[in-house]
């Protein structure tokens, strides 16, 4: 239930380990909303990285990492944002006698909560080259000059528009990504990556109608499932990749891929995170 989410509430700072600090949201009430069954068009995996991570070894010292969370998009659970927050701010003050030890108890209570089996990779300063910022795959479509309304906080799929008769292989992104909370309704800012294989479609529309999400309110993960299903139903590629990488928020950025031709999504990171 909405009102049970810790996001948006005063919750008392865990001093300890605390799993019970993790809340989740149901996968299957968030599509029921998209008119998605069992049967989804998509495969994918939501990408965590939470770069505020610490606890303390053997001797009391305090020691760092970042995690990279991936959690699969068959799962049944959302885990909802501010309870992972909380949840692992409380090993801040926890003896591990090694970073493996963190690892797998991070792993072990968000795949329980998840309801699916998460993986979980924890990067040390010596791993920066890892993430290293890069520029996102093929053409940006924010420099098209366009018109926009806002009419409604819907997005609106009749924008999106593509030429049968023209069929092309392409990367696409834009930087102009904004949705707002459904709980808070602050703003989550991020970039959106397409790229397909069909008949091509139209830039301009595909800019306003990433454009049109800018008052929507819904989970990431919806987010990109409903931009999924839309360019799917309206401009009919044989494949298809939607992948937003949202900017950072208490120190966690959330990544969703989906996808019905590739295998896995890569970790990158963009400008803003």
């Amino acid at each position: 239930m909405a009102e049970d989410i810790p996001l948006g509430r005063a919750i008392p700072f865990p001093e300890q380990y605390s799993p019970e600090l993790l809340f989740e949201v149901s996968r299957e009430e968030q599509r029921q909303r998209l008119g998605l069954g069992a049967d989804l068009p998509f495969h994918g995996t939501d990408v965590w990285n939470a770069w505020e991570l610490s606890w303390l070894d053997h001797d009391g010292k305090p020691r760092c990492a970042a995690a990279e969370i991936r959690v699969p998009a068959d799962s049944a659970n959302i885990i909802e944002s501010k309870s992972l927050k909380l949840y692992l701010n409380c090993f801040a003050m926890t003896h591990y006698a090694t970073q493996d030890d963190v690892r797998e108890t991070i792993e072990q209570d968000l795949s329980d909560c998840a309801g699916a089996d998460v993986e979980v990779v924890l990067q040390g300063s010596g791993d920066a080259e890892s993430t290293r910022i890069v520029r996102p795959p093929g053409d940006s479509l924010d420099a098209a000059r366009i018109k926009c309304e806002f009419q409604g906080a819907e997005p609106d799929a009749a924008l999106l528009q593509a030429d049968p008769a023209d069929t092309v292989a392409e990367e696409l992104h834009s930087d102009l990504l904004r949705s707002l909370c459904p709980v808070t309704s602050q703003p989550d800012l991020g970039s959106v990556l397409v790229s397909y294989t069909g008949p091509r479609i139209d830039r301009e529309g595909l800019l306003r109608y990433i454009v049109s999400y800018r008052q929507h309110e819904d989970f990431h993960e919806s987010c990109v499932e409903k931009m999924f299903i839309d360019i799917l139903a309206r401009c009919r590629p044989e494949q298809l990749t939607v992948y937003a990488r949202y900017n950072r928020r208490g120190g966690i950025d959330i990544n969703p891929f989906r996808t019905n031709f590739e295998d896995e999504a890569t970790n990158i990171r963009l400008w803003r995170q």
